[in-house]
């Protein structure tokens, strides 16, 4: 039930590279609110001096977001406006800004997402891969075992399995997952919406030889197709 005297918190989609991927609810938004809440301030400041837009600026990073959360709930329960940002793309999709809104919503905040770029639609979109049936599984863990079994897990959905992923540990992931894909087509999306935004296609194993070969710079995205 909603607190009649409460704010409302929009948790707004910003561009994941190119800055003209915005909507113009957003901008709205972001411009009538009373203050952003941003993942990274030096991040949104850009987008926010792009589009000439002036607002308090406050920060909420994922690891004090437990502690900072309730103080920005008390300035919604004080009637506020409040716009929650990543640095990139939706937040809460493998970004901060869950338990901002799961407290919000608790405390009876109106909770308004203003949908808008995702590197994840955006890779389904260019990718030639069915988008009917899809599991996103963020970013991996860490350990090969965890990564193998997060994958196969997301496999035995069928459909198309979706990850983020460091251009870093790229090779060393394809090269992990390629006995569980074996010819099932990948593609990995690169740099999504900026001037070197590519996809490249292929096998799990052929693409961790090219990618150990040559390492790629940006954060990518992958995804496999069904069998």
């Amino acid at each position: 039930m909603s607190n009649p005297g409460a704010g409302v918190l929009h948790v707004v989609a910003t561009p994941i590279g190119n800055l003209e991927d915005i909507t113009l609810r957003a901008l709205r938004v972001l411009r009538e609110c009373d203050a952003v809440i941003a993942e990274d301030t030096r991040r949104t400041r850009v987008l926010l001096t792009a589009h000439g837009i002036s607002r308090p600026l406050h920060s909420l990073p994922a690891h004090a977001e437990g502690r900072r959360v309730p103080a920005l709930v008390e300035r919604l329960l004080r009637g506020e406006t409040l716009a929650l940002c990543s640095d990139a793309g939706t937040p809460v999709v493998s970004d901060p800004g869950a338990e901002l809104v799961r407290q919000a919503r608790e405390a009876g905040v109106v909770v308004v997402p203003v949908p808008g770029a995702s590197a994840l639609t955006a890779a389904l979109a260019g990718s030639g891969l069915r988008g009917d049936r899809v599991c996103f599984l963020g970013f991996l863990p860490r350990s090969p075992g965890k990564l193998r079994r997060s994958v196969e897990a997301g496999l035995s959905i069928g459909g198309t399995v979706v990850f983020y992923e460091s251009p870093l540990r790229l090779a060393r992931t394809l090269a992990l997952i390629a006995p569980l894909c074996g010819e099932s087509p990948v593609v990995v999306a690169r740099e999504l919406t900026k001037v070197h935004e590519t996809f490249h296609m292929g096998t799990a194993a052929t693409l961790a030889e090219a990618f150990a070969a040559r390492p790629p710079r940006g954060e990518c995205t992958v995804l496999i197709g069904a069998s």
